[in-house]
């Protein structure tokens, strides 16, 4: 049975199914945030938030049924009692490491879990936003959009920041420090900008550039109570699987993420403290990092006290939503070709075709931009600073390498 279920997750059709009710569901989900956006955002703000993170969610988790109930998933959760007990209840920043093709949405699992991922917000390049799908819903739900230009940047990032701890739950924040997905290029890139600066080279990161995060922190600390650092590692073994194309071939990944909760209050205040608070934790999430991969512990040999992980079972409400959505998006699809068909009409029945053939290319095109070879070229030359060239580590122009075209 185990094999034929195999099998069947392996197949062409099941991949087609899951591609036309994630883009059908997410036009759907885009046209009711528009209607939002229109006709209740202007007279009730409160409200529109509140509506906009259920359709979020609605789109959000059909990935994290891939993940969590096709792929079959298991993530081990390293976070002491304490820092438990606020997530999904507070504000937080996540400071998250970027090197897996699937680890964002490994984060989304765990958001689900804890009950934010409607109101999950990132980052992101500006261009995303004009995406069909993902990157409308993305739009709609007032994610920080920028444009890597750090004097447009500062007045975008104050004003998004102060729209989204408005917000009236519990809203998560990432941000990737590193800019960038790791690849091997970029990380040599980034090990010979820290050699030349007399900085620490990184192993398992790139050094993560801070202006976002410094110019983010008085913003934070209005109303934002937690900054979270997110550690995620996957076996040497197992990195070649955690691709989203084998997740969709059910073909799951044990992950293990080591969360910690810092007070915002407590980073300290000004551009080049707070640059070398976020330096210092990306070489303690280094070391982490490097302690999981030879001895298979986030804590070998560090003073820090081990914590025995934890694991959440998929959340039933998830499988319905996709469910739900893959039921009526496809026996929708398949009544009207059938009549199309049967009333002989050809041409309207082969667009019907070309339009599942649309939403099979649409999938195949979404799996490879999240390759990671094919991935932004940001951080994969070093040029000079933007703020001169000192040599010492704690004056390192906070971490900050940019590409002379950028």
């Amino acid at each position: 049975m185990s094999n034929i279920l195999a099998t069947i997750k392996k197949s062409t059709i099941c991949h087609l199914t899951l591609a036309i009710s994630y883009f059908t569901s997410g036009l759907i989900i885009n046209v009711a945030q528009c209607i939002l956006f229109i006709c209740v955002k202007p007279f009730n703000v409160k409200l529109y938030r509140y509506l906009m993170y259920y359709l979020c969610y609605s789109f959000y988790c059909q990935l994290v049924f891939i993940a969590d109930w096709w792929a079959g998933c298991k993530i081990k959760i390293y976070i002491s009692k304490e820092d438990l007990a606020t997530c999904g209840k507070e504000h937080g920043l996540l400071l998250m490491n970027h090197f897996y093709e699937v680890d964002w949405l490994l984060g989304w699992v765990f958001c689900d879990k804890i009950g934010v991922l409607g109101n999950c917000k990132a980052y992101a390049k500006k261009a995303i936003q004009y995406i069909p799908t993902i990157g409308w819903a993305w739009k709609f739900a007032e994610f920080v959009f920028l444009e890597r230009n750090l004097q447009k940047d500062r007045e975008i990032i104050g004003k998004q920041i102060r729209k989204i701890l408005a917000y009236p739950h519990a809203v998560w924040l990432l941000l990737n420090a590193e800019g960038t997905r790791f690849t091997k290029t970029k990380h040599e890139a980034s090990v010979k900008f820290a050699e030349e600066r007399g900085m620490t080279p990184l192993q398992y990161h790139l050094i993560p550039r801070t202006k976002g995060f410094t110019v983010s922190l008085p913003y934070l600390k209005e109303n934002c109570p937690n900054v979270y650092d997110i550690n995620l590692a996957i076996t040497d073994d197992q990195v070649e699987k955690a691709t989203i194309s084998n997740l969709l071939k059910g073909e799951g990944v044990e992950a293990h993420m080591y969360v910690q909760r810092y007070d915002t209050k407590s980073i300290p205040d000004g551009e080049e403290a707070a640059a070398e608070w976020l330096q210092e934790l990306f070489r303690h999430k280094d070391r982490m990092q490097q302690n999981f991969h030879k001895h298979g512990s986030f804590f070998h040999g560090l003073d820090i006290a081990p914590i025995e992980p934890i694991t959440f079972e998929p959340r039933l409400a998830c499988l319905l939503n996709t469910a739900g959505w893959t039921l009526t998006t496809l026996s929708v699809m398949l009544y009207y070709l059938g009549l199309l068909l049967l009333s002989g009409r050809l041409i309207p029945f082969s667009i019907g075709i070309g339009l599942l053939g649309l939403f099979y290319w649409l999938l195949n095109k979404s799996i490879s931009y999240s390759k990671i070879e094919k991935g932004s070229s940001y951080g994969s030359k070093v040029s000079t600073p933007i703020n001169g060239n000192s040599r010492h580590e704690k004056n390192h122009n906070n971490g900050n390498y940019v590409k002379k075209d950028d």
